[in-house]
């Protein structure tokens, strides 16, 4: 497998890389910064990995507060544009005192659009991603909106990041009853200590056509091996992210998972970063996941877990490691009940589970 060894988006004709570069960390502006890297970093980590042959670019309007965009659209106003499969998202309020400036309306999603245009010097986005859940606007409201974009030109394909799985299945039933231009993608948080989309969201994506892609692999650098169980994360046992929030990924559970994929990257003679990534990967469901490199050897690190094959075995052991508990009522779709649900043993999980075909385009 390499960058330029192309899969289908979901149940479209979009073809993009199995790595998509995130831009979270391009410049050092708002709440992101304190991640953030300079202009001349990242325009370093771009060319590589559009060097590679990388072609699936990840950002949004909130990363640092437009500074990502802005960068972007320098640096594929050398050429790039064409070739590139360009993606932004919309949802957050970034202006004072109105309302209709966030949100995932269609009054906020059209000024988002300009604006990210604006910002990205092109006249059209290839995928164009409603960011975070609102929990107001219908979903009916939305497709619509979407549909509207791709009859205009303003974007090629839509999809969604961080909604719950009944939002996005009536989001594409909705657009399949009335012929609207379908979700392609689901961008969700996904990694060995994150798995909790698998519940409903694999089944959801393989089923309705819509093409997973992973943010967060590495669980903000834990599972790179960058914090060990000593480390206080600069907050008591936390990563602050620098929005005033944080992440509690420093639990037993996930010193276990750490664990557990240490003594594997060790068994393999790799990174534990390349395990990790490579894990994500061949999910059912992911078509691409979303590495955010600082710096173009980090990036370089990542991109070597293109090439690694997990043994079965060692496989097995990071799938016990990192199981997360079952919960009503998932359990009872399980063997044993569906056992007796037909009478006989089942050897084959049904059509629901089965893992999205990616088609190699070479």
């Amino acid at each position: 497998m390499s960058l330029d060894q192309y899969y289908l988006l979901g149940r479209s004709g979009l073809r993009v890389s199995p790595f998509a570069l995130g831009t979270l960390t391009f410049g050092t502006d708002g709440p992101y910064g304190a991640w953030g890297s300079s202009k001349q970093a990242a325009r370093a980590v771009f060319d590589r990995y559009v060097a590679a042959g990388g072609n699936f670019i990840d950002t949004a309007d909130l990363y640092t507060r437009g500074t990502s965009e802005s960068l972007l659209g320098e640096f594929i106003a050398d050429g790039h544009r064409d070739r590139l499969v360009l993606t932004s998202k919309y949802s957050y309020n970034l202006a004072e005192r109105d309302p209709n400036a966030g949100g995932n309306g269609r009054k906020n999603m059209i000024r988002a659009l300009e604006a990210s245009l604006k910002r990205l010097r092109t006249d059209y986005l290839d995928l164009y991603l409603l960011h975070t859940w609102d929990r107001i606007t219908p979903a009916e409201e939305v497709v619509r909106a979407f549909d509207d974009l791709v009859r205009a030109g303003k974007i090629r394909y839509a999809g969604l990041s961080d909604v719950p799985a009944w939002y996005a299945a009536r989001a594409q039933t909705y657009a399949e009853a009335h012929a609207l231009a379908p979700i392609v993608n689901l961008q969700l948080q996904y990694s060995l200590v994150e798995r909790g989309i698998e519940a409903e969201f694999t089944s959801l994506a393989t089923n309705l056509g819509m093409g997973i892609t992973a943010w967060s692999p590495l669980a903000s650098g834990l599972l790179s091996g960058k914090y060990r169980p000593n480390s206080d994360g600069g907050g008591g046992g936390r990563l602050d992210t620098g929005t005033g929030k944080s992440l509690s990924l420093f639990t037993e559970r996930n010193w276990q998972i750490v664990g557990a994929l240490e003594a594997v990257a060790g068994e393999l003679g790799r990174s534990m970063a390349q395990v990790a990534l490579q894990w994500v990967l061949t999910r059912p469901g992911v078509t691409s996941v979303i590495l955010g490199a600082t710096r173009p050897e980090q990036l370089e690190d990542n991109l070597g877990a293109l090439d690694l094959q997990i043994p079965p075995e060692l496989l097995r052991r990071l799938d016990e490691a990192s199981a997360p508990p079952v919960t009503t009522p998932y359990a009872m779709f399980g063997d044993r009940y569906q056992a007796a649900v037909h009478g006989a043993a089942v050897s084959d999980r049904p059509p629901a589970f089965a893992p999205l075909v990616r088609v190699s385009l070479g």
